[in-house]
């Protein structure tokens, strides 16, 4: 009973896009809806619980359903923020070592060097002058181009793969 409850309190807390796509009934989407319009503590715990009673009356596919979306929503947050740390790791190399630019370029040949080497030294400069970080968020959204190119053709090689596999079948 407090599970479903907890999981209510899951799907309350989500943002709405992501609310939209979780599969659940209209009874339940209702009563989530209300409770984000509630703002006072007690009328909010109240529909909250309102929330647990109308997940119990569920039966257990739909639950099952409900905690997989919010699992995968979870990974995907994970996989995103792990991205964006790869970035920022990319980021710091890149200035404090020319020579990362070499071991960038490597993994990443489709990037542009010429427009690579431009942001880091105007990174650099900026950061000695203390200006605002402009190129220093220029970098950031390079490196993260670059690495959604390389996933993209790594993308782009998996679906060749698999017809190559059926047509030998």
């Amino acid at each position: 009973m407090l599970a479903l409850q907890d999981l209510g309190v899951e799907l309350e807390a989500l943002p709405k896009d992501r609310l939209a796509r979780v599969p659940m009934p209209e009874a339940l989407a209702d009563a989530i809806r209300d409770a984000r319009r509630i703002t006072n503590h007690e009328g909010k715990r109240r529909q909250m619980q309102f929330v647990g009673k109308v997940m119990r009356k569920l039966d257990e596919a739909e639950v099952e359903a409900i905690q997989r979306m919010l699992e995968g929503f979870k990974g995907a947050s994970k996989a995103e923020t792990a991205k964006l740390h790869l970035v920022e790791r990319w980021r710091e190399l890149l200035l404090a070592d020319d020579a990362a630019l070499t071991k960038f370029l490597a993994e990443h040949p489709a990037s542009d060097v010429q427009a690579l080497r431009n942001i880091i030294r105007n990174a650099r400069k900026e950061h000695e002058m203390n200006k605002p970080p402009r190129y220093f968020r220029e970098l950031f959204q390079a490196i993260k181009t670059a690495l959604e190119g390389k996933q993209a053709a790594a993308a782009a090689d998996e679906p060749q793969a698999a017809p190559d596999a059926e047509a030998d079948e």
